[in-house]
């Protein structure tokens, strides 16, 4: 029988695009995933179909959008990621008689459905959603801690923009542990079938919390840390009253404190990098590493302070863009790209990975298998949609479309667009929706958006336009209820 190739899937928690040595941040160090992007495809245009935790991971589970996976976002009239899939990424692998496992932050609903893994060891950031949930981390937490003190005695909230050193043992810290529990599954797997592995970290997402070792590399060097970016448009996100709350979604923080939350972050994503590479040496050690398919990415972004903006949910690029690098083992490398400026979202992953190990995809997903990009040159153009229900507030629900040089945004609760020239203006500081120059093009993409939408039949689209949402029921998806109390099983391995 011929030997399928390994697969190790990992994310990090709201990391965003352009925080990682390979995408040229000046000053953030990250060797093992740079390592990942020299010998493997870096994805320069990669989106997130929705950018929070629950309905991006939904679709790099499912391969489908959003609209498809019923969950549009966080917030009123959303639900949870659940079950009820025809199929999950890892449920096909383990049909296809692949051993699966997932560790860390899964974010599922119940929280100990396993959505087509054989298993998962879970670290849930504090979340418990299902009556006396317990995660994994917090067992072990508790088992090896060396006094009287819990996982959040910092007081800094999941969500807040404050940033400290680790005042714990290094080796209790949720990155470490994630890590070490891919470790231990390498070292215990079945020997006799190849693996799918999703290491899921929950950091960098706050608490901006690395050990001091990390907090100090960037804390010392604060005033060399990229300073947030402000659009000529965004004066509309200086909310002092919103700044004021230690879990701020917008509003302008001191210069000290936006600089400590940005060495913070970035002390988060080089401590992970580091534990990446623990994982990695394990690999090597035991002579798998040039025979896996490793695949890196996030679920959303952060906003780190920039358009006056924090957390996310927003189409913007420090939310909306992610990292997405592909690694192909040693064998499968010739003749592929290391750089593709397609625009791909998370949506694909699935069939990807599928695709790559020689599985049948599923019929019915929406996300697209990237292995012709990687020989492919040049770059096709591509438009991806992706959208977020109303969360922090109504006048930021939106839908966004972008083909890696432009972006159009509207909101539908304020009836308002936007429109970026990503190719000149990569972080989006100018608004070109006003300039008389730009109409045609955005009366384009307007359209381009109407006849995504009006498939809905959801009163997004009526006569051929888009329609103000503002005073209407919130967004849902049929899908969703469909899904729910269909008693699917997620994929689950057979």
């Amino acid at each position: 029988m011929e030997q399928r190739p390994n697969v190790l899937l990992i994310m990090m928690d709201q990391l965003r695009w352009d925080c990682l040595g390979y995408a040229n941040n000046p000053v953030i160090e990250t060797p093992n995933i740079d390592f990942l992007a020299r010998n493997g495809s870096v994805f320069r245009h990669a989106y997130t179909p929705s950018p929070s935790c629950i309905p991006a991971r939904a679709c790099l589970i499912s391969g489908l959008s959003p609209w498809h996976t019923g969950v549009l976002g966080m917030g009123p009239g959303q639900g949870e990621m659940g079950t009820g899939f025809d199929e999950t990424l890892p449920g096909v692998f383990a049909r296809h008689g692949y051993h699966t496992q997932g560790v860390g932050k899964m974010h599922f609903y119940p929280q100990r459905a396993l959505n087509g893994f054989h298993n998962t060891v879970l670290d849930e950031s504090g979340r418990v959603a299902t009556p006396g949930f317990v995660s994994d981390y917090k067992q072990w937490f508790d088992a090896n801690k060396t006094g009287d003190y819990d996982l959040s005695d910092h007081g800094i909230g999941w969500n807040s923009w404050i940033a400290r050193p680790y005042a714990l043992p290094e080796f209790l810290h949720p990155s470490n542990w994630t890590a070490s529990q891919s470790v231990k599954f390498l070292q215990e797997r079945d020997p006799t079938r190849p693996f799918f592995l999703m290491t899921s970290f929950a950091r960098p997402h706050s608490p901006y919390d690395p050990p001091p070792y990390y907090f100090d590399m960037y804390d010392r060097q604060r005033d060399l840390l990229p300073a947030p970016v402000i659009g000529d448009w965004a004066g509309v996100n200086d909310r002092p009253e919103d700044a004021a709350d230690p879990d701020a979604w917008r509003g302008q923080r001191s210069e000290t404190e936006t600089r400590r939350a940005r060495a913070g972050y970035y002390g988060s994503v080089s401590h992970v990098d580091h534990q990446i590479g623990k994982l990695f040496n394990a690999m090597r050690r035991q002579g798998l590493f040039d025979s896996t398919i490793v695949l890196f990415t996030s679920d959303h972004g952060d906003m780190l302070g920039d358009h006056h903006l924090w957390r996310k949910t927003y189409a913007y690029e420090g939310s909306a863009h992610i990292p997405l690098v592909l690694m192909l083992p040693k064998s499968m490398r010739t003749g592929i790209r290391h750089t593709i400026g397609t625009a791909v979202t998370l949506t694909d992953i699935m069939p990807t990975l599928l695709d790559l190990a020689g599985l049948p995809l599923p019929p019915g997903l929406d996300g697209q298998s990237l292995r012709p990009l990687l020989a492919e040159a040049p770059d096709p153009v591509r438009v991806v949609h992706f959208e977020h229900s109303t969360c922090y507030s109504e006048e930021q629900e939106m839908q966004g479309l972008t083909d890696g040089g432009r972006k159009y945004i509207w909101f539908p609760r304020a009836d308002h667009e936007q429109f970026f020239d990503l190719a000149a203006d990569p972080h989006e500081q100018h608004d070109l929706a006003a300039q008389p120059e730009q109409q045609d093009e955005i009366a384009a993409w307007r359209q381009l958006l109407i006849r995504e939408l009006d498939q809905r039949q959801a009163g997004l689209v009526e006569n051929g336009q888009l329609v103000c949402q503002q005073g209407r029921p919130h967004l849902q998806s049929p899908f969703y209820a469909a899904r729910v109390g269909s008693g699917k099983p997620g994929g689950g391995p057979l």
